[in-house]
């Protein structure tokens, strides 16, 4: 309106994302390594009733432009909305902290190893993989928030996660033998079936050298 954007006048807040070159590094770092993802993360968090006016948005039924729009507000975080990292970063390390005693290894998880909705962690053993998804999960239902696209390199970590909450590219894979599938982890390419400190499997590189 006017030459101007809200985005021009929301407070983004103070930068809470992780580094993610950090992200990355750590997520390198062990054998056994686990994806996920927050469902939806903008919208579990609500905006406070005072400042929902600014987020109106104006809908006109069918695309009748013709015809009287009708007015709605979002009563969550959006996403594109500069404020909305800021505050939904906030949310989960708060949610993080207030679990700190209790599920210790989902809370530093949380707060160390989230990109913005993506959490990427690596560990040494495989039991304490499966304990450390399961705790996350329990930590993030506190809070009302959904965690699920689970990946893994490590097969018996998969078969913990029940198959409605991996990630659709591992949903249909049969475990007992077939190859698991080269995932995108923050933009790079990883060998699922391979550690996470080898980004790119020799499979994928002899077809990227037949494609070339």
């Amino acid at each position: 309106y006017d030459g101007t954007a809200l985005n021009d006048h929301l407070l983004t807040g103070p930068d809470l994302t992780n580094g993610l070159t950090g992200v990355l590094c750590r997520f390198r770092k062990h054998p056994i390594a686990i994806m996920c993802d927050v469902e939806k993360m903008f919208h579990r968090f609500h905006v406070d009733q005072e400042d929902r006016d600014y987020l109106r948005f104006m809908w006109w039924e069918n695309g009748e432009l013709n015809s009287e729009p009708k007015e709605y507000r979002m009563k969550v975080h959006l996403f594109g909305a500069a404020s909305s990292p800021g505050c939904a970063n906030y949310g989960m390390k708060y949610l993080a902290s207030q679990h700190d005693k209790e599920y210790p290894l989902a809370a530093n998880f949380i707060k160390e190893s989230f990109y913005v909705d993506d959490g990427l962690v690596s560990v040494e053993h495989v039991d304490t993989a499966i304990r450390l998804v399961k705790e996350a999960q329990e930590v993030f239902a506190e809070g009302r928030l959904h965690l699920h696209k689970f990946i893994s390199n490590n097969r018996e970590v998969l078969e913990s996660v029940p198959e409605s909450e991996r990630a659709s590219g591992v949903r249909d894979v049969d475990l007992s033998h077939d190859e698991l599938p080269v995932q995108t982890v923050l933009g790079v390419k990883w060998n699922g079936s391979w550690p996470p400190s080898y980004y790119w499997g020799r499979k994928y590189y002899r077809k990227c050298a037949k494609g070339a």
